[in-house]
């Protein structure tokens, strides 16, 4: 089992401390100027993008008149335990600022639900699967390398153990029949798929051809869920892009999506009998 991310300690100070500075009805500006920070400072603290030392959290509550000592020294354990690089962070030179802010959010998400609708997603990948479909990029061998290793530590981190999060991936039926790689990739990739379709707390399920149209047809993206905060939604493209309570209608949108997605696949018995048919048809050829 991996020891808990820095992530998930600035993802628990960032909720606490903006629902206390709520209650308390001071604007970011207001707190900010009240502790003679930047707001700026205020807000990277409440975006979990920094950590935040002890002495600030103790000037931060006593502004916003928390005084509960058990809830003091739980966040106090938080703000002790937030320091230090994420695991993603020696992936730096692959790792793009708004990447790395999603990597932050998935780490401490309960729930990931995503569609997929041309390959594997990147969480299920073997690595043979990860380095064809990024062969055609034309990226230097140690990039490639570096990109995969990222993928692959991602992976044991999300689907290995008993404290990750619930997960469901649905599967375009184009995204498992795809030879990525030819024949021996993609049939390893397919009984990988099938091992973990196996395991409890991973949902894989397939989206057949016949199931025609729906919102989110040409593109993919993941939903994350969290106990104390409304979803967020990542769109997978070429720059990538995140939402949450901001844009409440398109979150809303996609979260529909899903649920209609989930309601046109195959059951989660039904999508690994056609990876398997699949599978065993390429052996066939």
């Amino acid at each position: 089992m991996t020891s808990p991310d820095p992530s998930l300690n600035r993802r628990k100070l960032r909720l606490a401390l903006r629902q206390a500075r709520e209650r308390s009805g001071l604007t970011q500006r207001e707190a900010a100027e009240r502790v003679e920070w930047s707001q700026s400072k205020l807000i990277r603290v409440e975006t979990g993008t920094v950590s935040v030392s002890v002495s600030d959290l103790r000037a931060l509550l006593r502004l916003y008149d928390v005084g509960d000592p058990s809830e003091v020294e739980e966040l106090v354990e938080a703000a002790r335990g937030s320091k230090g690089p994420s695991w993603w962070s020696k992936y730096h030179d692959v790792v793009t600022p708004q990447y790395a802010q999603y990597l932050g959010y998935e780490s401490a998400a309960t729930s990931l639900r995503t569609y997929h609708p041309i390959v594997v997603p990147g969480h299920l990948q073997t690595r043979a699967y990860a380095d064809a479909l990024l062969a055609p990029r034309g990226l230097k061998p140690q990039r490639t390398r570096r990109v995969v290793d990222l993928r692959m530590e991602r992976q044991e981190r999300m689907l290995d153990g008993s404290a990750g999060p619930e997960v469901t991936f649905v599967l375009d039926e184009a995204a498992v029949r795809r030879q990525i790689g030819g024949k021996a990739v993609l049939d390893e990739q397919l009984q990988q798929l099938l091992d973990l379709g196996a395991r409890d707390g991973i949902t894989i399920r397939v989206l057949p051809f016949e199931a025609g149209a729906h919102y989110s047809t040409l593109g993919s993206f993941v939903l994350l869920g969290f106990p104390d905060a409304d979803d967020l939604l990542y769109l997978e493209h070429a720059a990538g892009s995140m939402t949450g309570g901001e844009d409440l209608e398109l979150l809303a949108r996609y979260q529909e999506c899903f649920h209609t997605i989930m309601d046109l696949a195959l059951g989660d018995t039904e999508s690994l009998d056609l990876i398997g048919r699949i599978k065993q048809d390429l052996g066939a050829r």
